[in-house]
């Protein structure tokens, strides 16, 4: 049976995540839907999963076909059967061995903080009315780098999450127009981890967190990170990558804002 890698872009607001579920929409149940219409039998596995509200620019997925297709003639046929939320960039037939999730080095995501407000993005924002100072925040980004146990940053509810270690490879912060923009990339990420992490960062930048290291405010203060959560809709897994693939493009605004 064939292997293709399959990479899709998709607005999360109105679905309950990328896994598929039981009486629940979802990224890959509509998608799985679409395909086994034309492949019966096929199946298909991401590289992660995205909670539900959150964005993908570049999910990774494999799918395993009954038989063989054209990539280009194929994705073409899904997207005009997908809805408009959905759309598969490009597929290419890979080696059988192929793991869109075990084979990931990397993953990165993007977070988008609105500096006002917008009459358009508010899917794909979170609008912070109060003043962020940057340098606050760029002054412990570097705190966050290398690996950690990032457990107090985490909802550690599913089973298959036991460590709560992970290797953050990027933690940056750009400005674009009225749009701050904040850049994970690292080995794996654990159930809402980076929103947490955007909350906390935000709520350093407000000046509502003491001006202390952050391993000093996960012990003494972990218990309240929950509350700090960020909105699921500023969330964007931007990029998955792979041995030989290249770094992400430049940092820049999904929508926007001037």
């Amino acid at each position: 049976m064939p292997t293709y890698k399959v990479i899709i872009e998709y607005d999360g607001t109105r679905y309950s995540g990328w896994q598929e579920q039981q009486n629940a929409t979802t990224i890959q149940g509509t998608i799985l839907n679409v395909i086994q219409e034309l492949s019966p039998g096929a199946r298909l596995a991401g590289s992660g999963r995205t909670d539900a509200g959150v964005h993908a620019l570049g999910q990774v997925a494999h799918l395993i076909s009954s038989d063989q297709r054209d990539p280009r003639k194929f994705t073409d046929k899904l997207n005009r059967r997908l809805p408009r939320d959905i759309n598969i960039l490009r597929m290419e037939e890979v080696p059988p061995r192929f793991h869109a999730r075990h084979d990931a080095i990397e993953r990165y995501y993007i977070y988008q903080v609105a500096l006002r407000r917008s009459a358009f993005y508010k899917k794909y924002i979170w609008w912070v009315r109060e003043r962020i100072d940057m340098n606050r925040i760029e002054q412990r980004l570097p705190e966050l780098k290398g690996l950690h146990d990032f457990s107090a940053f985490a909802d550690k509810r599913r089973s298959d999450e036991e460590s709560g270690k992970v290797l953050l490879t990027e933690c940056s912060l750009t400005r674009d127009g009225d749009m701050l923009l904040f850049r994970f990339g690292g080995s794996h990420f654990i159930w809402k981890m980076v929103r947490r992490l955007v909350g906390v960062l935000v709520a350093v930048g407000m000046g509502t967190l003491p001006d202390e290291p952050l391993a000093k405010l996960v012990k003494e203060r972990h218990s309240d990170f929950a509350a700090l959560t960020a909105p699921a809709s500023g969330l964007f897994l931007e990029y998955v990558r792979y041995k030989g693939d290249p770094p992400p493009p430049p940092l820049r605004a999904i929508t926007p804002l001037r």
